[in-house]
């Protein structure tokens, strides 16, 4: 077979494949932060702060010889880094919220199931097109969905102690992980994948320091399993996935890539049920299945 007649890769199913990665990665998160929540007693704030810290100095080790390119990437476009960095941070820092009061499988399906429905709106938006009669069904079933996961499944337990307040902060968290989205969807085309993620996981760092010491504090008692589970959110579930996550926005629209992190919720509800022993009760269900199918649509 010649070079010119071998299959060569689909950049757009490549990236697909990226953005289901980190999505899954993503989805062992909430699991494990609520662990270490309980454990080491560290806030959520603080456990956000220690993610993006450590996935900062993974990151940004390896190019620290490529100084020049970084700051070069920095000022094409300083004031949306900054932004997208205090974003990631601040979405990231809600979501350990909702799940800290409502509990993982509530605190991801309103979170992850909110932002493709905003990220296809603005896509309308940016495109000048009047939605279809179905993207008004969609947007309806998500808003039945929220409401129902919102405020039927509102009644306080060991897991859920302050299930509204949750909800409230992973609606949140939706539009700030949707906003974040489509404001690095636009620079990619001007900064590598590495040090956007590098310099957005720093920046979103120094967002959640000055929050998480004015909270309960960054100090823990150092053991084994603290460090361990802090460096997996740190390495895997940030710099690995958020790599992934930008590598494939290159070649994917912000509305998809949303829809395919679907796989996170679905993730993170299964090891909740099977690790934390969440109940899935009628009211989650039912909304998680408006939800997801306001996405599909």
């Amino acid at each position: 077979m010649s070079r010119s007649s071998m299959p060569s890769a689909n950049p757009h199913q490549a990236g697909l494949s990226n953005v289901a990665l980190a999505a899954t990665f993503w989805g062992t998160t909430g699991p494990a932060v609520q662990l270490l929540h309980h454990s080491a007693g560290l806030s959520p704030a603080a456990i956000g702060f220690y993610r993006l810290a450590i996935a900062a100095v993974v990151l940004l080790i390896p190019v620290i010889r490529q100084f020049r390119t970084l700051t070069a990437a920095f000022w094409s476009a300083p004031l949306t880094l900054i932004v997208a960095g205090a974003g990631l941070g601040t979405y990231q820092a809600l979501y350990f919220e909702a799940v800290a009061k409502s509990g993982v499988a509530t605190a991801t399906v309103i979170s992850l199931g909110l932002a493709p429905v905003l990220t296809t709106g603005w896509d309308c938006l940016q495109t000048r097109r009047l939605p279809a009669p179905l993207h008004g069904w969609s947007l309806t079933a998500a808003l039945a969905g929220l409401a129902l996961i919102s405020s039927l499944g509102n009644t306080p337990t060991a897991a859920t102690p302050q299930p509204l307040l949750g909800a409230a902060a992973a609606v949140g968290s939706g539009v700030g992980y949707a906003a974040t989205t489509i404001l690095t969807r636009d620079i990619l085309n001007r900064v590598a994948p590495t040090a956007l993620t590098g310099a957005s996981t720093a920046i979103g760092a120094l967002v959640l320091l000055p929050v998480a010491l004015h909270g309960t504090g960054i100090t823990f008692a150092l053991r084994p399993v603290t460090a361990g589970m802090l460096g997996y959110l740190g390495v895997v579930t940030t710099a690995a996935a958020y790599a992934l996550f930008h590598s494939g926005l290159r070649t994917v629209s912000a509305g998809a890539a949303a829809l395919v992190t679907l796989l996170e919720p679905l993730t993170a509800t299964v090891l909740a049920t099977l690790i934390l022993n969440e109940p899935i009760s009628p009211a989650l269900t039912a909304g998680s299945v408006l939800l997801l199918s306001a996405v599909v649509m």
